[in-house]
């Protein structure tokens, strides 16, 4: 039986480069995106180029039951030995400024679902000879932020999650790996909001593909931590020497400049 790479935000930024390069090395690929969001032609291309087979499943992470349907569904018909959980949402925002439905979006999307579908999910990855977990976090779970509050918080969660669940698992065939990308310039806004940090915010910039690159080599290699960049393990390494009321000041403080909050 053909086994499976299920990917979740597969259609654009880092979950986009995750398909082309797992479909690269040979794998076959469910993707799950949102719809409208373009991932049957992607899927008919990688299909095409790779000569993989791609399955996909449009559908809102959020909707619980509609979630558990599509689950239950893909577990029915496919074997799954890697999943990559990448689907996440954030936003730069006062938190008195933001609306209760965006808040509870981030949770839904960035620690309900990837928790959903974690734990749906193990007994049957349990049952493969190897078996492998990326979670993807972000180098913003290593400190809180203001003015994205809730976004850093998700991240920590999935961080933590993940480290917790490695241990548990480590006596089994599943290998649990956490990843921190540093800015991605994942769209118009995200990107302008870097080149506005001058060098200070593309010190740890990588390219999409090296950041998959890297998530995927050590992954399969069995690594739990994986922060890619140089610059961005040392920036790590750094900041956690400092007090966590400095450490939150700087960070912080550059995120009300980029906002120009006065």
């Amino acid at each position: 039986m053909m086994k499976y790479t299920l990917i979740t935000g597969a259609s654009s930024g880092l979950g986009k480069e995750f398909s082309i390069q797992c479909a690269a090395k040979g794998m076959n690929l469910i993707m799950i995106a949102l719809p409208g969001s373009n991932t049957i032609s992607l899927a008919a291309n990688l299909q095409i180029e790779y000569g993989v087979d791609v399955q996909v499943f449009e559908f809102d992470l959020t909707d619980t039951i509609l979630l558990k349907e599509q689950l239950n569904h893909i577990l029915e018909k496919y074997q799954i030995n890697f999943l990559i959980n990448n689907a996440g949402i954030g936003g730069t925002v006062s938190i008195r400024k933001s609306s209760l439905e965006a808040i509870d979006r981030i949770l839904q999307v960035n620690i309900r679902s990837m928790v959903l579908i974690t734990q749906t999910m193990l007994p049957y990855l349990l049952k493969e000879q190897k078996a492998y977990i990326m979670n993807i976090a972000s180098m913003a779970a290593f400190t809180p932020i203001a003015y994205k509050t809730v976004y850093p918080a998700s991240k920590a969660f999935i961080s933590s999650f993940s480290l917790g669940l490695r241990e548990e698992l480590n006596d089994t065939s599943i290998s649990i790996s956490v990843v921190y990308p540093g800015p991605i310039m994942t769209n118009s806004g995200v990107s302008s909001r870097i080149i506005k940090q001058g060098l200070k915010g593309k010190m740890g910039l990588l390219s999409t593909p090296r950041i998959a690159g890297v998530a995927l080599k050590q992954t399969l290699a069995g690594k739990g931590i994986i922060i890619p960049g140089f610059w961005n393990r040392l920036n790590q390494r750094l900041m956690a020497m400092l007090p966590i009321e400095i450490k939150l000041k700087i960070v912080s403080q550059a995120v009300k400049k980029e906002l120009a909050i006065k």
